[in-house]
C-alpha cells in the first residue's frame, strides 16, 4: 500500500496531478478540493490511496487527512466507488458533507453526479454515528482558488467537466450558465463546483 507520495510537481490538473519522485512520474487522481489547496507548490505530499482493479491500480490523493478519511468512509459503502467518492468530494467540501451526514440531509448528497436517492441515503445512514457532530456547525461555503480570465477558466473548468464524464454539450451550458450568474471573478474551483450541482 502506498501511503503518501513526496515529490515534485510535474505537472497539475483540476482532476489529476503528476508527481515525480526520483525519476518516476505517478499519476495521482485528485478532488477539486486537493487542486485548491495545492496551488503551485513545486515540491508537494500527498496521502494517497491505491485502488487496485482487475484491468488497472489507480492511485488517489488528498492533501488533507480529514478529506483521505472522508474518502475512505464514503467508498466503504456498497455502491459508492473510488470515482463516486471523488466526485462527491470535488462537488461537496468535507465540512459540507460532514454536516449533510450528521443533519440526514441526503438531498445534498443526492445533488451529486451520479449519486441516486437509494445511494445518498445509504451515505447517511451508515456514516452518521461516524461522523462526529463536535465537528458541526454552519457548513461554510467560501471560495477558495485563484481568479483567472474568463476564457482560460471556462477552458480549464470544460475540459474538468468532461473528465469527469459530463457530455461536452451539457458541461458548456453548465459554465456558460454559472458565468452569466457570477461574471468572470469565479475561481475555478468554485465554477466546476457549481457546475457540477447545477445538472
Amino acid at each position: 500500500m502506498i501511503a503518501y507520495l513526496k515529490g515534485k510537481l510535474a505537472y497539475k490538473d483540476p482532476t489529476f496531478v503528476i508527481i515525480d519522485v526520483n525519476g518516476i512520474g505517478y499519476e495521482v487522481k485528485i478532488s477539486l478540493t486537493t487542486y485548491s489547496k495545492i496551488k503551485d507548490e513545486e515540491q508537494i505530499l500527498l496521502l494517497t490511496y491505491l485502488h487496485v482493479k482487475e484491468d488497472a491500480q489507480v492511485l488517489y490523493g488528498f492533501k488533507e487527512e480529514a478529506e483521505k478519511k472522508l474518502f475512505l468512509l464514503l467508498i466503504s459503502i456498497s455502491g459508492v466507488g473510488p470515482n463516486t467518492g471523488l466526485m462527491i468530494l470535488s462537488s461537496l467540501h468535507s465540512e459540507e458533507l460532514e454536516y449533510a451526514i450528521a443533519n440526514g440531509d441526503h438531498q445534498t448528497i443526492q445533488r451529486v453526479k451520479g449519486v441516486g436517492a437509494k445511494t445518498a441515503q445509504r451515505i447517511v445512514l451508515e456514516l452518521k454515528d461516524k461522523i462526529k457532530r463536535d465537528a458541526l456547525g454552519d457548513a461554510p461555503i467560501t471560495g477558495t482558488g485563484f481568479l483567472n480570465s474568463g476564457n482560460k477558466i471556462k477552458k480549464e473548468a470544460l475540459q474538468a467537466l468532461i473528465t469527469l464524464g459530463f457530455p461536452k454539450a451539457t458541461a458548456e451550458k453548465n459554465i456558460d450558465k454559472i458565468l452569466k450568474k457570477t461574471g468572470p471573478d469565479i475561481s475555478l474551483e468554485e465554477l466546476i463546483k457549481a457546475s457540477l450541482k447545477s445538472t
